[in-house]
């Protein structure tokens, strides 16, 4: 309720107001810089020829083969 004897203030005067604003627009301009930075910093796709015969990647392919393959089951 607004007082006769004050005038009334602009919103940007209140810092309630700036709480209501300030928390979902942090949110955008993160969510912004977030996106910037996944698009800028992609890494480059790697080819499957390349990775498949690579021999480097033979002990990790198999580890993940190995982890991926369910437990056999026992009688």
């Amino acid at each position: 309720m607004i007082r006769p004897d004050r005038k009334p203030s602009a919103w940007w005067h209140h810092p309630m107001m700036w709480l209501v604003i300030g928390g979902p627009l942090a949110v955008v301009v993160a969510a912004a810089v977030t996106a910037v930075i996944a698009v800028k910093g992609a890494d480059p796709v790697l080819p499957t020829k390349d990775v498949q015969q690579s021999r480097s990647a033979a002990p990790a392919m198999q580890a993940r083969n190995h982890a991926a393959t369910p437990a056999p089951a026992k009688p």
